[in-house]
C-alpha cells in the first residue's frame, strides 16, 4: 500500500475568512452548509459547529448527481436522525433546489411565528452560505438568484470576499469564501479533499494522489474502473497502484519516447475524470464507517462532530 500523502494547508486568507464569519454570524438567521455528496464527512468543516453555535442550519449535499444515489440516501437518513435538515442538490443544474426555500422556512418556523406575532412578518430571512472551497456556493447563489451574480470557476479560492445577494423569495444570502480548517488530524480527510479538488493541485503530488485514488476506487467501484479504462478484472485484482496508473496511461495511448508510460498525464486524467463524474457516480465514504485510528489523544471525527454540535 502506498504511503498516504501528507496534506496541510491553511493559507492566510482562510484565517481571515474565519474571523469574517464570526463577525457576520450575528447578522444572519440561518447557516446553509454545502458539503460534497461524494465525501460528506470529509467535506464538513469540524470547526463550523463551534462557530455557529445554536444557529439554525440546513445542510446541502451538493454534486449529488456525481455521487452514488444509494449512498446519498443513506447520508440524508443519517443527518435526519441527528436532527439536521438536509437536501441532496446539484447546484449547477438546479436539481433539488426546489426544496431549498421551504427547508429554510421550516428550520426558521418558531422565529417566523415570533416575527408574525410582532408584526415583523415581512422581514427578510438572512442566510450565510458556507462550505469548503469548490463546494458549489457560487453556483448555488447564481441558481437561486437566476443570474450570474458571483464568479464561478471549477477551482478553489475564487470567491474572495463576502457578498450579499437578495432573492425574490424574501431571502438575503451572504456568500462567504471557502474555508478549510487549520490542521487535518486525519490525513485521510485531506486526501479525500484533494481528490475532489478542494485543495489546489499545485501543492500536491498528483501521481501519488491518482495512485491512491485508483486504490480507493478499486475497493468499491472496480467495475466502473474496468469499464472506463479498459482494465480486465484480473488486472485490477493483481496489479498494485503504481502499475494500475501505468496501465491507464498505456490503455489511453499516453506514451513518452522509448515507449515509457506518461504517468503524469494519466494522473491528471484520472483526477479530472473522477471530479467530472466521467468514471461514474461515486461516493468515497458512508455514514457509520470507522475511520483510520487517530494519533493517541486526538478525538475521532465522529467524536469531534458530536462535540461541535454536528
Amino acid at each position: 500500500m502506498l504511503q498516504a500523502p501528507s496534506i496541510q494547508w491553511f493559507p492566510g486568507h482562510m484565517a481571515k475568512t474565519r474571523r469574517l464569519m464570526r463577525e457576520c454570524l450575528p447578522l444572519v438567521d440561518v447557516v446553509v452548509e454545502l458539503r460534497d455528496a461524494r465525501i460528506p464527512r470529509s467535506s464538513r468543516n469540524p470547526e463550523l459547529g463551534r462557530l455557529i453555535g445554536k444557529k439554525p442550519r440546513v445542510v446541502l449535499l451538493n454534486k449529488a448527481d456525481e455521487a452514488d444515489e444509494k449512498a446519498t440516501r443513506a447520508w440524508l437518513e443519517d443527518l435526519k436522525g441527528r436532527g439536521i435538515t438536509a437536501l441532496a442538490t446539484d447546484c449547477k443544474s438546479g436539481k433539488g433546489l426546489g426544496q431549498f426555500v421551504p427547508a429554510v422556512r421550516s428550520v426558521m418556523g418558531q422565529e417566523l411565528q415570533r416575527r408574525a406575532s410582532k408584526g415583523m412578518a415581512g422581514r427578510p430571512i438572512r442566510i450565510m452560505i458556507v462550505g469548503i472551497p469548490n463546494a458549489g456556493k457560487s453556483s448555488l447563489i447564481n441558481r437561486l438568484a437566476k443570474s450570474r451574480r458571483t464568479k464561478v470557476e471549477d477551482r478553489p479560492g475564487v470567491t474572495r470576499g463576502k457578498q450579499w445577494v437578495k432573492l425574490d423569495s424574501g431571502l438575503e444570502l451572504l456568500d462567504m469564501p471557502g474555508v478549510l480548517w487549520p490542521k487535518f488530524d486525519d490525513q485521510e480527510v485531506g486526501e479525500y479533499l484533494a481528490y475532489t479538488g478542494a485543495i489546489k493541485d499545485d501543492i500536491l503530488d498528483l501521481e501519488l494522489l491518482a495512485m491512491r485514488l485508483l486504490g480507493k476506487l478499486r475497493e468499491r467501484y472496480g467495475p466502473l474502473l474496468c469499464q472506463r479504462y479498459r482494465i480486465q478484472p484480473e488486472e485490477l485484482d493483481t496489479l498494485d497502484e503504481p502499475a494500475l496508473l501505468e496501465l491507464v496511461a498505456r490503455r489511453r495511448g499516453m506514451l513518452l519516447p522509448g515507449n515509457e508510460a506518461n504517468t503524469e498525464r494519466a494522473a491528471i486524467t484520472v483526477l479530472d475524470e473522477f471530479r467530472s463524474g466521467k468514471i461514474g457516480r461515486i461516493t468515497l465514504e458512508l455514514p457509520g464507517e470507522p475511520r483510520r485510528p487517530q494519533t493517541k489523544g486526538q478525538p475521532s471525527l465522529e467524536e469531534h462532530d458530536e462535540s461541535a454540535g454536528l
